[in-house]
Protein backbone atom coordinates (compact mmCIF):
# COMPACT_ATOMS: atom_id res chain seq x y z
CA UNK A 1 0.00 0.00 0.00
CA UNK A 2 0.96 3.59 -0.82
CA UNK A 3 2.64 5.35 2.06
CA UNK A 4 1.47 8.97 1.34
CA UNK A 5 1.48 12.32 3.59
CA UNK A 6 -0.52 14.32 1.83
CA UNK A 7 -3.38 14.90 -1.07
CA UNK A 8 -4.55 17.65 -3.55
CA UNK A 9 -6.42 17.65 -7.38
CA UNK A 10 -5.21 19.55 -10.51
CA UNK A 11 -6.81 20.63 -13.70
CA UNK A 12 -5.43 22.32 -16.68
CA UNK A 13 -6.69 25.51 -18.00
CA UNK A 14 -4.77 27.49 -21.09
CA UNK A 15 -5.60 31.13 -19.69
CA UNK A 16 -4.13 31.40 -16.27
CA UNK A 17 -5.29 34.69 -15.66
CA UNK A 18 -9.36 34.21 -16.95
CA UNK A 19 -9.40 30.72 -14.42
CA UNK A 20 -7.45 33.50 -11.85
CA UNK A 21 -10.87 35.60 -12.58
CA UNK A 22 -13.02 33.48 -12.60
CA UNK A 23 -12.86 31.17 -9.53
CA UNK A 24 -11.81 34.45 -7.37
CA UNK A 25 -14.81 36.75 -8.90
CA UNK A 26 -17.73 34.68 -9.83
CA UNK A 27 -17.39 31.42 -7.65
CA UNK A 28 -15.94 33.35 -4.52
CA UNK A 29 -12.84 30.89 -3.67
CA UNK A 30 -9.34 32.11 -2.08
CA UNK A 31 -7.26 32.10 -4.98
CA UNK A 32 -3.24 32.19 -4.69
CA UNK A 33 -1.14 32.18 -7.11
CA UNK A 34 1.49 29.06 -6.72
CA UNK A 35 5.10 28.64 -8.95
CA UNK A 36 5.61 28.20 -12.11
CA UNK A 37 2.64 30.36 -13.37
CA UNK A 38 -0.09 28.09 -11.68
CA UNK A 39 -2.97 28.65 -9.03
CA UNK A 40 -3.55 27.37 -5.93
CA UNK A 41 -7.41 27.37 -4.54
CA UNK A 42 -8.95 26.92 -1.53
CA UNK A 43 -11.84 24.83 -1.16
CA UNK A 44 -14.71 25.16 1.63
CA UNK A 45 -13.99 22.62 3.88
CA UNK A 46 -10.43 21.87 3.65
CA UNK A 47 -8.21 20.81 0.94
CA UNK A 48 -7.00 22.65 -2.06
CA UNK A 49 -6.81 22.19 -6.07
CA UNK A 50 -3.93 23.21 -8.44
CA UNK A 51 -5.00 24.66 -11.58
CA UNK A 52 -1.89 25.15 -14.20
CA UNK A 53 -1.74 26.43 -17.71
CA UNK A 54 -1.72 23.82 -20.42
CA UNK A 55 -1.58 26.37 -23.97
CA UNK A 56 -3.01 23.04 -25.97
CA UNK A 57 -5.72 22.10 -23.16
CA UNK A 58 -9.15 20.26 -24.12
CA UNK A 59 -11.74 20.20 -21.62
CA UNK A 60 -12.78 16.63 -19.73
CA UNK A 61 -15.84 15.82 -20.95
CA UNK A 62 -16.53 15.11 -16.89
CA UNK A 63 -17.36 17.36 -13.85
CA UNK A 64 -13.26 18.45 -12.28
CA UNK A 65 -15.47 20.34 -9.31
CA UNK A 66 -18.41 20.00 -7.26
CA UNK A 67 -19.43 23.51 -5.31
CA UNK A 68 -21.76 22.39 -2.31
CA UNK A 69 -24.38 24.66 -1.42
CA UNK A 70 -27.48 24.80 1.21
CA UNK A 71 -29.75 26.02 -1.19
CA UNK A 72 -29.58 25.10 -5.24
CA UNK A 73 -32.07 27.51 -6.25
CA UNK A 74 -29.92 30.51 -4.74
CA UNK A 75 -26.75 29.21 -6.06
CA UNK A 76 -28.35 29.10 -9.82
CA UNK A 77 -29.70 32.84 -9.24
CA UNK A 78 -25.67 33.83 -8.41
CA UNK A 79 -24.07 31.75 -10.75
CA UNK A 80 -26.53 32.95 -13.71
CA UNK A 81 -26.43 37.06 -12.05
CA UNK A 82 -22.45 36.55 -12.69
CA UNK A 83 -23.44 35.55 -16.61
CA UNK A 84 -22.57 32.10 -16.17
CA UNK A 85 -24.60 29.92 -18.63
CA UNK A 86 -25.93 26.57 -17.14
CA UNK A 87 -25.13 23.42 -19.21
CA UNK A 88 -28.40 20.86 -20.14
CA UNK A 89 -27.35 17.35 -20.88
CA UNK A 90 -29.98 15.05 -22.91
CA UNK A 91 -31.87 12.39 -20.11
CA UNK A 92 -30.34 14.17 -17.09
CA UNK A 93 -34.30 15.67 -15.94
CA UNK A 94 -32.93 19.06 -15.41
CA UNK A 95 -35.85 21.35 -14.84
CA UNK A 96 -36.25 24.99 -16.75
CA UNK A 97 -33.44 26.54 -15.03
CA UNK A 98 -31.32 23.64 -15.66
CA UNK A 99 -31.09 21.90 -12.32
CA UNK A 100 -31.53 18.20 -11.88
CA UNK A 101 -33.80 17.45 -8.88
CA UNK A 102 -32.48 14.47 -7.70
CA UNK A 103 -33.94 15.31 -3.92
CA UNK A 104 -37.21 15.66 -4.65
CA UNK A 105 -36.61 11.88 -6.22
CA UNK A 106 -35.17 10.20 -3.83
CA UNK A 107 -32.13 10.02 -6.30
CA UNK A 108 -29.34 12.40 -5.04
CA UNK A 109 -28.65 15.64 -4.95
CA UNK A 110 -30.22 18.51 -6.18
CA UNK A 111 -27.60 19.50 -9.48
CA UNK A 112 -26.64 22.17 -12.03
CA UNK A 113 -23.61 22.05 -14.58
CA UNK A 114 -21.49 24.93 -15.84
CA UNK A 115 -18.41 25.41 -17.20
CA UNK A 116 -14.92 27.79 -16.16
CA UNK A 117 -13.75 29.88 -19.17
CA UNK A 118 -11.39 26.75 -19.99
CA UNK A 119 -14.61 24.87 -21.19
CA UNK A 120 -14.37 22.77 -17.66
CA UNK A 121 -17.47 21.95 -16.32
CA UNK A 122 -18.23 22.06 -12.35
CA UNK A 123 -21.06 21.69 -10.77
CA UNK A 124 -23.15 23.79 -7.58
CA UNK A 125 -24.96 20.65 -6.04
CA UNK A 126 -27.08 20.60 -3.25
CA UNK A 127 -27.07 17.65 -0.80
CA UNK A 128 -30.20 15.71 0.19
CA UNK A 129 -30.58 16.27 4.00
CA UNK A 130 -29.31 13.92 6.71
CA UNK A 131 -31.83 11.93 8.77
Amino acid sequence: MLTHTFAFSGFAVPDIEAAHAFYRDVLGLAVEEAAMGQLSIDLPGGGWVLVYPKPDHVPATYTVLNLEVDDIDRGVDELEAAGVALLRYEGMGQDDRGIARGIASGFGPDIAWFTDPAGNILSVLQNPPVD
